[in-house]
């Protein structure tokens, strides 16, 4: 195949983009210059797309003897994610811009320019795999559980996986990569991974936020309505949030409270005990199907919510107005704007923004 790898300036690209080439495809190296910052360095394993990266990638290109470019991807990359992200929180959500570049800048708009230019595929370093089923081509987890991506993959659709390659799905272990790496003689074989959100490269983003989205004080208040403190911005504040609340009058029961909602329309924050974190049930009318659409309305299912967090058994329901799951057991610190993942048994069937909660703890209680 004629094959365009995305090399970030990473070690999992670089492995990647080598087994594509060694596997005997036509490959093209190229990295996104996602930044107009021209001066954006690396510090440790916070930021990526940086000076840095793209001369990293650069040289394994070279070393892999094979054309390399960079592509400035910086508008798409400020309109598709910073701006979505500085919306979201505006609108009280909690947005995963990671999730958004996967399917906005890598699986979108490099992918239609690939497919323009008369590429096969994307070649990327995410550890997930492509499994013909019955049904077409399916997403599934890696083999490596500590290192599974498919959950920042779950927007594909059928159309982009198609068109996508991920050489690193099946293998065991990071170390292994690392050791490829070292044996193949690349630079970044013990290079850090990223960490946090690229764009906020010094881990800081209530600060950029308040730069970004201006900070306004307004109420804090209980599930009852009544007023318990003040903040100094409702875009700072997350669900599940303890620390940082500064609450002037205590809880009845003297426990902590955490963050329960966030209302931008009223500048409010609300808070309650950690029992109401609980969600009995979400939904969303913003969703996908990543590969096969399920032939049932109604089924049984796994749900993640977040990166890392670990599946919970669910059902799920086409609605009429979107996906509606329910979960065996309350999830924990939902927030809207969070991507809902599901998946049966290692493939991951489809995803939604969360829009809805409901509160497996009533008002009250």
């Amino acid at each position: 195949m004629r094959i365009l790898a995305a090399m970030s300036g990473g070690v999992d690209s670089a492995v990647a983009t080598a087994r594509a080439v060694e596997a005997g495809h036509e490959v093209v190296g190229v990295h996104l210059a996602l930044s107009r910052a021209g001066g954006t360095l690396r510090t440790g394993s916070r930021g990526c797309c940086t000076i840095e990266d793209a001369m990293d990638a650069r040289r394994a290109a070279d070393l892999l003897g094979i054309p390399f470019y960079v592509w400035d991807f910086s508008e798409r990359f400020r309109d598709d994610v910073i701006e979505d992200f500085i919306s979201e929180y505006k609108a009280g959500r909690t947005p995963n811009p990671c999730l958004r570049c996967n399917e906005k800048i890598k699986f979108a708009a490099l992918l239609e320019r690939a497919i323009e230019l008369g590429f096969d595929a994307v070649c990327t370093g995410h550890y997930a795999t492509l499994v013909n089923g019955e049904g077409g081509l399916e997403l599934h987890r890696a083999s490596d559980a500590a290192k599974d991506q498919s959950y920042v993959l779950g927007v594909l659709n059928a159309d982009q996986l198609a068109h996508t390659y991920f050489p690193l799905g099946d293998t065991p272990s990071k170390a292994l990569v690392r050791a490829e790496a070292e044996a193949r003689g690349l630079s970044v074989a013990q290079k850090p991974d990223s960490h946090d959100i690229c764009f906020i490269p010094d881990g800081d983003t209530r600060g950029w936020l308040a730069e970004k989205v201006g900070a306004e004080q307004g109420e804090i208040v209980d599930r009852t309505g009544a007023v318990v403190g003040t903040h100094e911005g409702a875009h700072a504040f997350t669900v599940g949030q303890r620390r940082g609340l500064k609450l002037g009058i205590p809880a009845d029961d003297g426990k902590p409270r955490f963050v329960l909602e966030v209302r931008p329309v009223s500048n409010t924050v609300v808070v309650g005990p950690k029992e109401a974190l609980a969600i009995a049930e979400i939904s969303g009318e913003r969703f996908s199907w990543a590969g096969p659409a399920p032939t049932e309305s109604e089924f049984v299912c796994h749900v993640q919510i977040r990166a890392h967090a670990e599946p919970v058994p669910a059902v799920a329901s086409v609605t009429e107005t979107g996906l509606r799951v329910v979960p065996d057991a309350p999830l924990d610190g939902v927030a809207p704007g969070q991507s809902a993942v599901i998946y049966v048994g290692t493939r991951v069937l489809g995803q939604f923004t969360i829009d809805h909660t409901v509160s497996a703890v009533p008002t009250g209680v």
